[in-house]
């Protein structure tokens, strides 16, 4: 006598049928978690909630967010941003929120390893770039601008009914890069000297090739860069041979290089903000970054002796 088949078609479908219930039940469940991780940075009081990366992060989207976004910010204030080491503060920090803002895995090397095992968070780099390329492309208005326009569109994602507004502040941020842009081509169209002598990480690339100035650079690409006694030498040389009468620093850096090299030439020091590593006081003040921008001008202006 044959044995009995325990699995019959009927028993076949059913099972298919309790798979695929269960597997439905699995997918809205998970769809669920991600729904409300997505909604979560909208908190109880109304307000979009995010944490940011670094200062340049924080002030392009406080320019988008204004008083509907509650911002954290992971970098302290005098701290570099390229090297800051993560603590598990910084991890819960982002993980409370659920929405992340940082400027790209090039700029902050640092922040794979925050998110790592944080699958529900939205992370959002604002300014991606190929391995290659410069991340500094806020150093000039339209780079900023590209990044805010980046910050909009995650803000109106997070959170939909507040869409307009960020349109609206993202509109009125590009009127004034448009206007800032114009500043700087008219400001610097006129100049004794064109040479950008810095001494600093290599942040300001991006600037110096949009408005047709030379950067000669102390530094490599992180702003904690070797600097041998040859290449100080050199660069002194280069100072004297184009009659510099300024060089310029960046606004954190130590003074020693720059007053070296200011001592054995005999030319002033004028700040350049690269708006990653900020003062304690102009954190406090809210600088913004068009005002950061500004500054910029104005010492690039006195140090390459530009007329107006």
């Amino acid at each position: 006598m044959a044995g009995k088949h325990f699995f019959t078609s009927k028993h076949v479908w059913a099972a298919v049928i309790v798979i695929c219930v269960a597997a439905c039940g699995a997918w809205w469940l998970n769809g669920s978690k991600a729904e409300t991780s997505r909604r979560a940075a909208v908190s109880a009081d109304g307000k979009l909630h995010a944490t940011v990366s670094s200062y340049i992060v924080y002030a392009l989207a406080r320019e988008i967010g204004g008083e509907q976004v509650v911002l954290s910010m992971l970098v302290p204030p005098g701290t570099e941003p390229h090297h800051f080491e993560p603590t598990p503060g910084s991890i819960i920090a982002v993980d409370e929120t659920g929405l992340f803002l940082y400027v790209s895995p090039q700029a902050e090397p640092w922040v794979p390893s925050i998110l790592h095992g944080l699958g529900q968070v939205r992370a959002v780099a604002i300014a991606p770039v190929e391995p290659e390329d410069d991340p500094h492309i806020w150093t000039t208005p339209y780079g900023a601008l590209s990044m805010a326009q980046e910050i909009s569109r995650t803000f109106a994602k997070a959170d939909p009914a507040h869409k307009k507004l960020y349109q609206a502040r993202l509109k009125s941020f590009e009127r004034e890069m448009q206007q800032l842009h114009e500043a700087f081509t008219q400001g610097l169209a006129n100049c004794q000297h064109r040479d950008v002598i810095h001494i600093g990480h290599l942040a300001f690339e991006p600037l110096a090739h949009t408005y047709n100035l030379n950067l000669s650079l102390l530094s490599g690409t992180a702003s904690q860069g070797e600097h041998s006694v040859q290449r100080l030498a050199q660069l002194v040389r280069q100072v004297r041979q184009k009659k510099a009468t300024a060089i310029f620093s960046e606004e954190m850096l130590p003074p020693d290089l720059a007053a070296t090299v200011a001592r054995e030439t005999r030319v002033h020091i004028l700040p350049l903000y690269s708006i990653e590593e900020v003062s304690k006081q102009d954190f406090d003040r809210g600088v913004s970054y068009g005002e950061y921008m500004r500054r910029n001008l104005k010492n690039l202006q006195e140090g390459l002796q530009c007329q107006a």
